[in-house]
């Protein structure tokens, strides 16, 4: 019997307790404490948890103390790499939640660590294990090229929300935090190579680090000739009208995400309504020469079954797992992080710049 993974869990926030949950539900993990700087955070969590996990309010004497197998990193972005390379470091394998890192340059760094020394990294693009979006994926493939890609994920906040947000947004605006995961998305839609980025934005308050903005959209052109949009943005001003598209055509047709939970009043800040998809639509656009003027109505792909949130984030931990105990080859998806944050981080830059970026 293979021994289980101990694992520790830093950060005590939405997605650190998601995952901690899921490391108990597997029996091939084993928490070895949690850590955060807030000392009611992580006691509520190990309450919740059933109590009797070491709590550390400092990363780098917990990662001494503990001497886990593996690393669960949930904090903010601009400690991401840090504490992934002092994991690295001490020969542990890592979780780590998008994006990877502050910077391109950072994430570089990380992926070149994690090859050097053979263990094993996951990055939270929880999307990945998510079987309605890898059907979404598959129905863009029988769509032809190029492709058109149509998403957003805007988020109306107020109280507690709209305050971590801010702290989000002391590393990264809205289009690279959320944006990474979509252009990942297109990225997998397209398997072509993105060769340019525009970007434009808007900081819509003075609540934020100077040189921040809370609202942006960005334009990916392939070399397949797809091209594809996304477009984020955080705060109490935003609308809550079409704040969540997810839309792809082709050639052939078309298919869209019809969420009817995600899109009622209320859901944009709700992080369990972003990956919620209901149905997809599919439309045909091979025409016919009656008054029908399609050859095939639209169809309707029923999605009920789909995972919840927790259950997505079980999903992702048994990928980890696997990944270490069945040595399975994650360059591959280390590479696509890193190209879904230089599509991000390029269209920063065209922002900035009021130019476009050549990849």
């Amino acid at each position: 019997m293979t021994d289980p993974i101990r694992i520790l869990v830093v950060g005590a926030g939405h997605m650190g307790r998601s995952h901690s949950l899921a490391y108990q539900k597997i029996p091939g993990f084993e928490i070895a404490g949690l850590c955060t700087r807030s000392p009611e955070s992580r006691g509520k969590l190990n309450a919740e948890l059933g109590g009797g996990y070491p709590e550390f309010g400092d990363y780098y004497e917990a990662l001494k103390e503990t001497k886990p197998d593996a690393v669960s990193i949930n904090t903010y972005t601009a400690t991401h790499a840090p504490y992934a390379m002092a994991a690295l470091e001490a020969g542990c394998h890592i979780f780590i939640e998008k994006p990877l890192a502050e910077t391109v340059a950072e994430a570089e760094q990380i992926v070149d660590k994690v090859k050097e020394t053979g263990r094993k990294m996951v990055i939270g693009y929880i999307l990945r294990v998510h079987p309605s979006w890898q059907r979404f994926i598959e129905i863009t493939h029988t769509l032809g090229k190029p492709l058109v890609m149509r998403m957003n994920l805007n988020q109306q906040a107020c109280g507690e929300m709209w305050q971590t947000h801010k702290n989000l947004m002391a590393s990264c605006p809205p289009i690279v935090d959320c944006g990474v995961h979509y252009v990942d998305i297109m990225c997998q839609m397209t398997r072509s190579r993105p060769v340019r980025v525009s970007g434009i934005g808007a900081r819509l308050t003075d609540d934020l680090p100077d040189g921040m903005f809370n609202y942006g959209q960005l334009q990916v052109t392939f070399e397949d000739g797809s091209v594809g949009w996304y477009e984020a943005g955080w705060g109490p001003m935003m609308s809550e009208v079409a704040f969540f598209v997810k839309d792809v055509v082709g050639p052939n047709g078309c298919v869209s995400i019809v969420a009817d939970k995600a899109g009622e009043q209320g859901q944009s800040s709700n992080v369990e309504a972003h990956t919620q998809t209901q149905a997809l639509r599919v439309h045909h656009a091979e025409l016919s020469d009656d008054e029908s003027c399609f050859t095939r109505e639209d169809e309707v792909i029923r999605l009920d079954d789909e995972p919840d949130h927790e259950e997505l984030c079980v999903r992702e931990q048994q990928l980890f797992l696997d990944a270490i105990q069945k040595n399975v080859d994650m360059s591959g998806h280390l590479d696509d992080a890193i190209q879904s944050m230089r599509i991000t981080a390029a269209a920063v830059e065209s922002f900035r710049t009021g130019k476009t970026i050549e990849l």
